[in-house]
């Protein structure tokens, strides 16, 4: 690291929130944050060592100090209760935006917001009746928004909204069956994955533990009478499974689950080094009625950096099997930020996704997770550059849109290239529904599989969210997993024990 950026506060509410919008403006620095109740902020000023920053909340008034060369600055705040927490976190982050945009003379698209779903703040707007120009002007005014960011996040936010008056029921649901093996771990992956290769003896048991959350689940849809809206198949790498894994695994669902009232039956297919025609005929056969292939650059170097054992050609080749098979609803993920990318790689990626034509193209900023290998690559390779901007951004965003594809949704990651986000583009009709559900949060998830995460969302009995979500997690680990599956089912029996709502 090229410096240590410290910071002081003492009031832990708001730890993480400073430390969030800090890391947004010095993205390549090691940044540090440490709570002091009884802090000093003379003794503090003068214990200076590299680049120090102090937050002081108190008596209504926050103080902000960047020091670095002599340079003190401090502004006093409006005068909030010190117990009124959203307003007195979103003024503190609005004073340090101001003070660090001026110190480094840089700005952040999305301002002070460091949350991942920024959409749900202009959906809550639509919600209550207030016209695109006051949510505009609310988004820059309470949060410093840029208005690029403004008009994208209200766009996505009305193109929801329409979605999902018609989605969502009452005593709706989503199903996400985790398959957490690949051929090999790509440098930015952070998710549970294993590979195929070394754990494939595991896969017979691991599927019937599977098979055991999937009893759970249609025994308590059944009794509770909820309805099965959308499926979702990732991982991992699904399609890592053989041609009868696969068969059988569907084969399974169908048998256990009412999928009538099934609007998206989706199976992350991934990459393109694990698709076959085989494999595409059964999932055809089976009823999968939406895909998706995922290059993430069609840019050959690049793809031997990030440990993807594939081709361009292996892309196009897949993709063309896919077509050839009837799938009419086929997804491509992209990752704008990879080491070495710049605006040439990024225009030649674009262009070749624009040749295929797919229905749908998730564009995603490198996240850079303390998991992944990229940390280590990077501190290995300091000369590799990760390139993300407002002008590659925009030239996405203005691409996807010549091609008829319309931004549909939305999220953000911690340590993301530029500090942007990943958005979904699709044709009208082919949004990825499950990626609305889980971003929105209006809908519970049943997730089953080694390292997923269920989330029950409470509604009243018109199905309207009620504000509260509450979570349970499995097992990462696949080994205990299998062996502590019973201990696994428990968990969402308590998660999703009926309870009189509303």
């Amino acid at each position: 690291m090229d410096k240590s950026i410290r910071i002081v506060t003492n009031d832990e509410r708001f730890q993480y929130d400073i430390y969030s919008l800090f890391k947004a403006f010095y993205e390549k620095e090691d940044v540090g944050i440490e709570v002091k109740a009884d802090i000093n902020i003379k003794d503090a000023l003068e214990q200076i060592e590299g680049e120090f920053f102090l937050i002081y909340v108190g008596k209504g008034v926050v103080a902000f100090e960047a020091c670095e060369k002599g340079l003190i600055s401090c502004q006093e705040t409006e005068r909030i209760s010190l117990d009124d927490t959203k307003r007195l976190k979103n003024n503190i982050k609005r004073i340090i935006y101001k003070n660090l945009s001026r110190h480094l003379n840089k700005e952040l698209p999305w301002g002070t917001l460091t949350g991942i779903r920024p959409v749900k703040l202009f959906m809550k707007g639509i919600d209550s009746g207030l016209s695109d120009k006051v949510i505009l002007d609310k988004m820059s005014e309470e949060y410093l928004l840029s208005k690029e960011r403004s008009e994208l996040g209200l766009r996505i936010a009305h193109n929801e909204s329409n979605i999902l008056k018609s989605l969502v029921k009452g005593r709706g649901y989503s199903l996400y069956l985790g398959i957490p093996f690949c051929p090999s771990t790509c440098l930015y992956c952070s998710f549970t994955s294993y590979p195929i290769g070394k754990y494939k003896m595991l896969v017979g048991d691991y599927l019937a533990a599977l098979k055991k959350e999937i009893d759970y689940v249609a025994a308590e849809s059944r009794k509770n009478k909820k309805i099965l809206e959308t499926v979702y198949i990732g991982g991992g790498t699904p399609t890592t499974l053989s041609e009868e894994e696969l068969t059988d695994l569907i084969s399974y669902i169908k048998e256990k689950l009412d999928l009538s009232e099934v609007r998206e039956f989706t199976l992350e297919a991934g990459r393109p080094d694990s698709i076959t025609e085989g494999k595409l005929k059964v999932l055809k056969k089976m009823g999968v009625s939406r895909i998706s292939i995922n290059p993430q650059t069609m840019n050959d170097p690049t793809l031997k950096v990030i440990g993807r054992a594939h081709s361009v050609k292996e892309v196009y080749d897949a993709y063309k099997m896919a077509r050839a098979q009837g799938f009419d609803n086929i997804n491509m993920d992209l990752i704008l930020g990879l080491p070495g990318e710049d605006m040439p790689e990024v225009k030649k990626t674009f262009e070749a996704i624009g040749e295929l034509e797919p229905d749908s193209v998730t564009v995603h900023s490198l996240a850079i997770k303390r998991a992944a290998g990229m940390q280590e690559y990077l501190k290995e390779n300091p000369d590799i550059s990760l390139n993300n901007s407002a002008e590659i951004m925009d030239y996405s965003m203005n691409f996807m849109s010549k091609k008829g594809l319309e931004p549909y949704y939305l999220y953000r990651q911690k340590n993301m290239a530029g500090n942007y986000e990943n958005v979904g583009y699709s044709k009208k009709g082919c949004e990825g529904l499950y990626n609305i559900l889980i971003i929105e949060e209006v809908q519970s998830i049943v997730a089953c599989g080694a390292g997923t995460v269920s989330k029950r969302v409470y509604t009243d009995r018109e199905g309207r969210p009620l504000g509260r979500i509450e979570r349970c997690d499995t097992v990462k680990d696949i080994k205990l997993y299998i062996s502590r599956i019973d201990d696994m089912i428990a968990r969402k029996k308590l998660l999703f024990k009926e309870e009189k709502q509303g």
